[in-house]
């Protein structure tokens, strides 16, 4: 998907150029939205692999420590846990990141839970608390 989203940006890019290369003020007008779009486009592509990758290795890290989760819960087809399975598991990681807010495994712990919930914005909110934590313990 991100190599699709790179072409994507790319042409979008190239369009930009033709239409400048009009010489018209309306293509001219439309080229430079299409490279502000493809500006943004870019930068929030960047920021994502780049969120991503930081994830990876903080997940790595907790592996390392064997600090990952050892409860084994029902999955669906795609390899996804179920909502149920996830719902059930959600209160003893959230009464952990209540216990100690400033332990990051915590916080990670707690992002899985709520992306295997299906909860992506709270998945990814608590992701972000665990790479401000595990920044600020290094």
């Amino acid at each position: 998907m991100t190599l699709l989203l790179a072409l994507y940006i790319g042409l979008v890019g190239q369009r930009a150029v033709a239409f400048v290369q009009t010489g018209q003020p309306i293509g001219i007008g439309i080229g430079v939205a299409l490279f502000v779009v493809a500006a943004i486009g870019a930068l929030l592509l960047v920021l994502e692999v780049r969120f991503g990758v930081r994830i990876t290795r903080l997940g790595a890290r907790l592996e390392q420590e064997g600090a990952t989760p050892d409860e084994v819960v029902p999955v669906r087809p795609s390899g996804r846990p179920t909502r149920e399975a996830a719902d059930e598991l959600f209160p003893r990681y959230r009464d952990a990141v209540e216990a100690d807010p400033e332990d990051w495994r915590g916080w990670y712990r707690l992002g899985v839970v709520y992306d295997a919930a299906g909860d992506r914005k709270r998945a990814r909110a608590a992701m972000r608390t665990a790479l401000a934590k595990a920044a600020a313990t290094r």
